[in-house]
C-alpha cells in the first residue's frame, strides 16, 4: 500500500485553512533556564546511570519557548483537529458532514480540540475518553457540546466504543494523531516557530547564543527544536516543515513504564504496536501512529528520539511554574527535560554545538491541569 507523506507545502496550506480559527502563540525566552541548561549536571546527579564517572557534558544552549498551553483549549491539538474536519467538509460536503457528525477517542487535549471545532463548525461530535481522564479535560470536552462517552485506558478499549458509536450513528471517524491532515495542522507550530524567532533576533540578536554573528552570516536560524511524542502528530508535522531546512527536529518522551516507545522502537528498527503506562505525561501515553512513524523513523526528518525519568519531568514541571510563571501539564516539558537532564543529548549538543551551542526550540504542547492536579503532584 502506497502512503502519501505531508509535505512542507500541505503544512503552508494547513495553515492558511485553519489560521482564523486558531491563535498565534507566543514564543517566549528564559535567562534563567538558558542558564540552568548551560550548567553541567553534577556527578552525583549521574551516579546509577551510564555516565556515572564521566565528565558531565557541558552544552551551551538558549531557549525559545513555543507557549501551545496559551492555544485555545490549551493545547496544539486544536490545530488538527480544526484543519482535519475542514478538509472533511471539503470532501464530504458539509449536510453530509453534519448529518452523520464525527468520532474520536482521546484522553483529553484532542477531545477537547474536536469538540471546539465541531461546535464552530455546527458538526455533532461523539468523544470517547478514557474513564480516568483528567476531570478539568471531561469537563472542557462537555463545555463544547459533544457527546461525550467512557471507555478503559487501552487503544482497544477505546476503538471499541468508537465501532459502536459508528455503528448507531454512522459518524465520521477523526484520528487523534495517526492522519495526514492531522499532522499537517500540528506542523503549523513550525511555521509560526521559525517566523518568530527570526521576529525576535531581529529586535534582539543577542538572545541568541550565536548573538550578533548570527545575523551577520544571515543565519536566523534555529538549531534544533524539541517536541514531546505521543502518537507523534505533533512531532511528524513539525519534522516535515523543517525537513527542507537545517533545523534539526527531535523527540522527547517519558521512560516510566515503557512509555518511550518511539525511542525503543527507532532503537530496535521496529514500531512498538501497544503501550500500557500511566506516565505523570498522561498526553503521551499512546503508541506512535503509522503514517506518524514513516516520517518520524526517517532520520533525515528527526534527528533522534530522547526520554527522561518521572523525577525529571516534574522537576523540570516546577522550573517552567516558579521561574519562568507559565502553567504547563506534565507532557508539556519533557522535551525541556531532554534538555536539562538527558546526558546523551546534552552531549551531543556540545559535540555538534561546538562552542556556540545551540539555539533550541521547546514546543510546551499544552496547560491542561488543575491547582488540585498540581497540588497532589508535588505533595507525592
Amino acid at each position: 500500500m502506497t502512503i502519501t507523506l505531508p509535505t512542507p507545502s500541505s503544512i503552508h496550506s494547513a495553515q492558511e485553512l485553519i489560521r482564523s480559527h486558531v491563535h498565534t502563540t507566543p514564543l517566549l525566552t528564559n535567562r534563567t533556564l538558558n542558564a540552568l541548561a548551560s550548567t553541567p549536571q553534577t556527578p552525583e546527579s549521574l551516579i546509577g546511570t551510564s555516565y556515572e564517572g564521566q565528565t558531565p557534558a557541558n552544552p551551551k544552549i538558549n531557549f525559545f519557548f513555543k507557549c501551545e498551553n496559551l492555544q485555545r483549549i490549551g493545547a496544539f491539538k486544536v490545530r488538527g483537529a480544526f484543519h482535519a474536519l475542514l478538509r472533511l467538509i471539503e470532501r464530504e460536503g458539509e449536510g453530509e458532514v453534519r448529518r452523520r457528525g464525527v468520532v474520536t477517542h482521546s484522553s483529553g487535549n484532542h477531545a477537547q480540540a474536536l469538540s471546539l471545532a465541531s461546535s464552530t463548525l455546527h458538526i455533532p461530535a461523539y468523544i470517547v475518553m478514557p474513564k480516568i481522564s483528567t476531570p478539568s479535560k471531561i469537563a472542557g470536552t462537555q463545555s463544547y457540546g459533544a457527546e461525550v462517552l467512557f471507555s478503559g485506558s487501552t487503544s482497544v478499549e477505546r476503538e471499541t466504543v468508537v465501532a459502536e458509536v459508528q455503528a448507531r450513528t454512522g459518524a465520521i471517524l477523526v484520528p487523534p494523531y495517526d492522519d495526514f491532515d492531522i499532522i499537517c495542522g500540528q506542523g503549523t507550530v513550525g511555521i509560526e516557530i521559525e517566523r518568530q524567532y527570526k521576529e525576535l533576533l531581529c529586535g534582539d540578536s543577542g538572545l541568541s547564543v550565536h548573538g550578533y554573528g548570527n545575523e551577520k552570516r544571515g543565519k536566523l536560524v534555529l538549531d534544533a527544536v524539541i517536541t514531546p511524542v505521543g502518537g507523534g502528530g505533533l512531532n511528524s508535522g513539525v519534522a516535515t516543515f523543517f525537513s527542507d531546512k537545517t533545523t534539526r527536529v527531535f523527540g522527547a518522551e517519558p521512560s516510566f513504564e515503557g512509555a518511550d516507545d518511539c525511542r525503543r522502537g527507532l532503537e530496535s528498527g521496529v514500531r512498538v504496536e501497544a503501550v500500557k503506562t500511566l506516565t505523570i505525561a498522561d498526553g503521551l501515553r499512546t503508541p506512535v501512529g503509522i503514517l506518524n512513524w514513516e516520517i518520524i523513523s526517517d532520520k533525515s526528518k528527526v534527528a533522534g528520539v530522547y526520554s527522561v525519568t518521572e523525577e525529571q519531568i516534574k522537576a523540570t514541571m516546577r522550573l517552567v511554574l516558579e521561574r519562568m510563571k507559565v502553567v504547563v501539564e506534565p507532557s508539556a516539558v519533557v522535551g525541556l527535560a531532554v534538555c536539562l537532564f538527558n546526558e546523551e543529548f546534552r552531549h551531543r549538543v556540545e559535540a555538534e554545538g561546538g562552542t556556540e551551542g545551540w539555539d533550541i526550540g521547546i514546543v510546551f504542547s499544552g496547560g491542561n491541569t488543575t491547582v488540585e492536579a498540581i497540588g497532589k503532584l508535588f505533595s507525592s
